[in-house]
């Protein structure tokens, strides 16, 4: 039986650290899905196709790494893909504060899931979307912290 995680975000954007969680979650898994999420408590800032297109970019030299729009819950997307595994990384105590209490919910949505929590690789656990959001949003470079070219 193929071990399928999972890797849902809204991934805007999608910065080194996250290309790191996946690069990582193959040593562990043999198929991961990246799911680019509607988070409805956030506006895109990045224009969620551009997201698809980049990422996909990214990964294209890795076959048994998908990557996935979805507008649903996250629990209800494993079962769509099979995946027993959910892959979140934790930057923090903070991320895991509110990662838990996501994988607890999720749990009860679909008993035969499980989250796998990755630290943050130190070099890469400053980069987070929002301060690259910011960052972008008064004309600096970002480059250095997207594994893609806007």
């Amino acid at each position: 039986m193929k071990r399928i995680a999972l890797f849902p975000g809204s991934f805007d954007p999608f910065t080194k650290g996250h290309e790191d969680i996946v690069l990582r979650s193959l040593k562990l898994f043999d198929e991961v899905v990246v799911a680019i999420g509607h988070n409805t408590k956030k506006q895109r800032y990045f224009d969620i196709d551009l997201m698809l297109d980049k990422i996909k970019s990214a990964f294209k030299d890795y076959p048994n790494v998908k990557v996935v729009l979805y507008d649903e819950l996250t629990a209800k997307l494993a079962e769509k893909f099979d995946a027993s595994f959910l892959v979140r990384g934790l930057r923090n105590t903070t991320d895991f504060e509110y990662e838990n209490s996501i994988s607890q919910i999720n749990k009860h949505l679909n008993v035969g899931l499980e989250t796998v929590f990755l630290i943050t690789s130190p070099e890469l656990a400053p980069i987070s979307s929002s301060i690259i959001r910011e960052v972008h949003k008064y004309g600096e470079d970002v480059s250095a912290f997207l594994p893609y070219d806007l």
